[in-house]
């Protein structure tokens, strides 16, 4: 085994470590206390190509590989948690999907302008009644003579959905046929029919902008829809494989800067005479953060090589990417939640951004398939059991 980067590698986390040094750390908590999409970061993103950094140069991404992404996702989410749930969802949710099951149309006029950064993309899955059970979605698209669909629904829980120019729709086309009568849809927010409702007020990742969606007689042509008819629920779950590395790698990122901020406080503060990074109770914390962020990081980028090779035409890479994000997910809870407790007060304060990390880190362990449910794909796919 071969744990060393390429040199293309390492120029990409370069990349993205300089911006969140320079651009996001410093306006982190301006925008979580504010709630405003940073969009002039997430442009900076776009020109760096870090909106795209898989998707190839032809359609105007970076050309890189899964393990890039997940380095330079780390760098961004150490700085912001919410900067890098914008940059998950147009790589992994958005981009991956055209990408695999597009037309050449659909790449160019889609992923061509997310990955640019010129436009912002989202993915509607989830509905108020169906979360993690995808299959009992109400949102219905129905098809006409001419080819076309008219689309009535609502969508929840849609990030970017508040600044998304695009979106990657899942609707029922066929309700009798369960979870083969979903397909998706391109959808252009600018059109009649699109509806967005509040803001979601969260408790973390607050600058990522997250919305309920409304679609009323919505007409979606029909060179918009993604992949053939009734492939929905396939491309929705090839999608996510792709999104939870995404998450995994966010996960990470907080999870070291709860760490690095730990290891300097614990050599400042002192107690009883002594540093508390001295007192053996401390030191057991810091001992087991070390251990669950290193081996977040070693599951991740498994599961990022793997999906490299499944890239190439390799083996699927669903367990390893439910393997790492459940890993660094339930990772980041727990060293966030330790940092505060060894910052003690000034880690419930908000002028340190440990209390920020432990309310980011809580959303990596629900969104793109809860803990609970990585655990049944985990559990199902090496059993072979449903």
């Amino acid at each position: 085994m071969d744990f060393r980067f390429t040199e293309e590698q390492l120029m990409i986390q370069d990349v993205a470590r300089r911006i969140a040094q320079e651009k996001i750390a410093p306006s982190a908590e301006h925008f979580d206390r504010t709630g405003e999409f940073p969009l002039d970061n997430i442009r900076t993103l776009g020109e760096n190509g870090l909106m795209g950094i898989e998707v190839p140069a032809e359609y105007g991404g970076a050309g890189m590989d899964p393990v890039s992404y997940v380095l330079a996702m780390i760098e961004i989410a150490a700085a912001d948690a919410a900067h890098s749930t914008i940059m998950s969802v147009n790589n992994s949710l958005f981009c991956n999907g055209i990408l695999k099951y597009g037309t050449e149309a659909q790449k160019q006029l889609y992923v061509r302008a997310i990955a640019e950064g010129r436009e912002i993309g989202a993915f509607a899955l989830t509905e108020p009644q169906s979360g993690s059970d995808a299959t009992a979605m109400r949102c219905k698209a129905t098809k006409q003579a001419d080819g076309s669909y008219v689309v009535n629904g609502k969508k929840s829980w849609i990030t970017s959905g508040p600044v998304a120019k695009y979106i990657v729709l899942f609707a029922m086309t066929d309700p009798e046929k369960g979870a083969r009568g979903i397909t998706a849809f391109m959808v252009d927010t600018t059109r009649e029919g699109f509806g967005r409702g509040k803001t979601e007020p969260k408790l973390g990742i607050r600058a990522s902008a997250t919305c309920e969606i409304e679609f009323n007689d919505y007409v979606v042509k029909a060179d918009e829809v993604l992949g053939q008819e009734g492939e929905g629920f396939k491309i929705a779950m090839s999608v996510l494989d792709a999104g939870r590395i995404g998450i995994a790698s966010q996960a990470i990122g907080i999870s070291r800067a709860a760490y690095e901020a730990t290891l300097a406080y614990v050599k400042e503060r002192k107690a009883f005479g002594a540093p508390i990074g001295t007192f053996q109770m401390t030191q057991a914390k810091i001992a087991d953060m070390k251990c669950k962020l290193d081996a977040s990081m070693l599951l991740t980028l498994r599961a990022a090589w793997q999906k490299g090779e499944y890239d190439k035409g390799g083996a699927r890479f669903s367990t390893e990417a439910a393997v790492a994000k459940l890993t660094a997910s339930e990772a980041a809870m727990w060293i966030s939640h330790q940092a505060l407790q060894i910052h003690g007060g000034m880690g419930y304060s908000k002028e340190m951004p440990i209390e920020r990390y432990f309310r980011d880190a809580k959303i990596t362990e629900i969104y793109e398939g809860t803990s609970e449910i990585q655990r049944l794909v985990i559990a199902r796919n090496e059993t072979g059991l449903r």
